[in-house]
């Protein structure tokens, strides 16, 4: 495969699948789309809904309802930009 080809398909499947992030994505908006996957993923199997709210000691909806609202800011609010 030529690199065009290549690189059609990169920007592709950054235009389709925002977490995959490209190179002018900032630390903080690539971790905090990792994060965001990986509560989707808990909240949408059950399993592991059921094994984290064991873990915390809550019932699994209310572990599914605090996942939710931790997915609105998973890693904190963004960092300021300093301009020199």
């Amino acid at each position: 495969m030529d690199k065009f080809g290549m690189h059609n398909q990169t920007e592709h499947m950054y235009a389709r699948y925002s977490g995959t992030g490209n190179s002018d994505i900032s630390k903080h908006q690539w971790i905090t789309h990792q994060h965001r996957d990986t509560l989707a993923h808990y909240v949408a199997d059950d399993s592991m809904a059921m094994l984290v709210s064991i873990a915390e000691g809550e019932s699994v909806e209310r572990t599914k309802f605090n996942m939710l609202q931790r997915m609105q800011q998973p890693c904190g609010p963004p960092p300021t930009k300093t301009t020199n």
